[in-house]
């Protein structure tokens, strides 16, 4: 995997982001002192989850060769008494079947992203020169 590399960018708020050659924007909402030029963290994290929930049910519906035409993922990120709760809504187009539906439903937990934030996470943070 590519590494991410932030650093300030314009306002008081925004974050550069860079990986390989791609470049894009962090920043936070105006009501918490950012510009909004860019998704915040937390909606780069959901995007990350509905991102690879959507390529994982692709990937799997044409090996299964299933007629799935779309997955529209949505994931919404809510923090109550330090627990973050992700609402991931997962919409199936196509001539599916139930049980094709219900075997997606169990093939989107399986995604990275999820195995990810649903198992134990180790955060190493270490000073560089």
């Amino acid at each position: 995997m590519r590494k991410v590399v932030s650093q300030f960018g314009e306002g008081s708020l925004q974050q550069k982001l860079t990986t390989g050659d791609l470049q894009f924007l962090a920043d936070a909402y105006t009501s918490n002192g950012g510009n909004g030029t860019g998704p915040t963290p937390h909606e780069y994290l959901g995007a990350a989850l509905a991102a690879c929930t959507s390529m994982t049910l692709k990937m799997y519906a044409g090996r299964k060769s299933m007629n799935l035409e779309n997955a529209i993922v949505t994931v919404d990120i809510e923090r109550v008494d330090d627990v973050e709760t992700f609402t991931r809504d997962v919409q199936l187009l196509g001539n599916l079947s139930a049980e094709e539906k219900d075997r997606l439903l169990e093939i989107a937990k399986k995604c990275p992203i999820h195995k990810a934030l649903a198992g134990d996470i180790q955060i190493k943070t270490q000073l560089v020169n």
